[in-house]
């Protein structure tokens, strides 16, 4: 939505703007919110991305305890081969992967066949700096920077409908994911308790009466006024002070369990969500990455207490939702003198949902062979991170405009990752 505003127009607005302020915490969403136009229900899926920002260690996430040049490569850091009854070994899940011990709570969605997990999958893009590694995956065009959008806005764009949810796409935290980039308007969150402005409902209260009389200005802003104060009294209904999980969920302690379970929460309100995106930082392991206990240890645990949480709280609404986790790069395949990797290239994707094909390890495994490593001694990527992200659109998404969600990429491969929603 574009308007201009006259001198008087701006002045008359700033003004009841400048009261806002008397309330602390303001939203940061506020000047960003407006409604996109009514349109249809939409016929797909709601997505959550969860991007592991550092570059996550897939080879120590799901060990290929079955290929001896893994034990060869990693004398120190390598997760022992399975062995039943020992929780001090990798978890088996088919005889050649295996769980690190500290993602154990997605064993039990591995065997609900609701987890699936695409291995040796990345950007084509040789790149080893997160900056743009991660910007190439949020773009959805690896080593092309002229697109600006992000994947997931040129796909809400291209929709073969429209939704008037103030709240059809949210980025949790502080900043806007990249791929969230477009025309439609995304609203982010730290909490939802922002919009309830802490707990204050004085606040609260006057922030509903800035809003009012910014509606009653007789300016050009007069629409997105009233949009605001709906979104506003939309999120306000959700209740977060005596929300309990369902399903015996237990969200870890953490930024990241907030946002899941906040996201959860949104998703039960029926408020229009599509997209929410959260983050998990702190992969960038060179030093003292730790084996069974330290920094990635702990961070495998979180992820998967979260989101073993996420799946069982949202209970048969998981049917209707498809989450699938990214990272920039993976690790490379050998340890380096520090207790940690360096940067990589192959790396994994967790698919998980009430329509994903789980149960099974996807993608071609390369090898960790020294002739089967890419550049210096890198896991190979045989599998696009397109292609799953592009099967994930067309099927559980409901949008068949590949070609402009993911331009220049007309060939994706079909995995069979989920099921196709018809």
């Amino acid at each position: 939505m574009t308007t201009k505003l006259s001198r008087r127009d701006f002045l008359k607005v700033s003004t009841l703007l400048g009261g806002l302020t008397l309330a602390p915490d303001l939203p940061g969403w506020m000047p960003r919110m407006a409604f996109a136009p009514a349109g249809v229900e939409p016929a797909g899926d709601i997505l959550v991305t969860v991007f592991q920002r550092g570059a996550m260690d897939g080879l120590n996430a799901v060990i290929p305890h079955g290929e001896s040049n893994y034990y060869d490569l990693r004398k120190t850091l390598a997760i022992p081969e399975p062995k039943p009854g020992d929780d001090q070994t990798g978890i088996d899940l088919d005889g050649f992967f295996s769980l690190h011990p500290s993602l154990r709570p997605l064993k039990d969605l591995w065997d609900d066949q609701a987890l699936a997990i695409v291995h040796a999958v990345g950007s084509p893009d040789p790149t080893h700096s997160h900056f743009d590694a991660m910007d190439y995956m949020e773009r959805g065009t690896p080593g092309e920077k002229k697109i600006t959008t992000g994947w997931i806005g040129r796909h809400l764009q291209t929709a073969p409908w429209q939704n008037d949810s103030p709240f059809r796409a949210i980025g949790m935290g502080g900043i806007m994911q990249a791929s969230l980039r477009g025309p439609v308007p995304v609203a982010t969150l730290r909490s939802i308790a922002d919009f309830h402005l802490q707990g204050r409902p004085e606040d609260l209260e006057r922030l509903r009466r800035n809003l009012a009389s910014l509606y009653s200005a007789g300016s050009a802003l007069d629409a997105e006024a009233v949009e605001t104060f709906s979104a506003v009294d939309l999120l306000s209904s959700i209740d977060v002070s005596t929300y309990a999980p369902e399903g015996g969920a237990a969200y870890p302690d953490t930024e990241f369990g907030l946002a899941l379970q906040q996201v959860a929460q949104i998703v039960k309100a029926e408020i229009g969500m599509e997209v929410a995106c959260v983050d998990i930082g702190g992969w960038d392991t060179h030093n003292q990455q730790g084996v069974l206990t330290g920094t990635m240890p702990a961070l495998l645990d979180e992820l998967a207490t979260g989101l073993a949480a996420f799946y069982h709280d949202l209970g048969e609404r998981a049917e209707r939702v498809t989450l699938v986790t990214m990272s920039e790069f993976g690790r490379r395949a050998y340890e380096n003198g520090s207790g940690g990797t360096d940067h990589g290239h192959g790396n994994l994707m967790f698919v998980l949902g009430g329509n994903v094909n789980g149960g099974k390890v996807y993608g071609e495994w390369p090898g960790l062979a020294e002739e089967q490593l890419y550049g210096p001694g890198d896991l190979a990527v045989t599998t696009d991170f397109r292609d799953v992200l592009a099967e994930i659109v067309q099927k559980r998404l409901a949008n068949p405009n590949l070609e402009e969600v993911f331009p220049n990429y007309p060939a994706w491969k079909n995995l069979g990752v989920v099921v196709d929603g018809g």
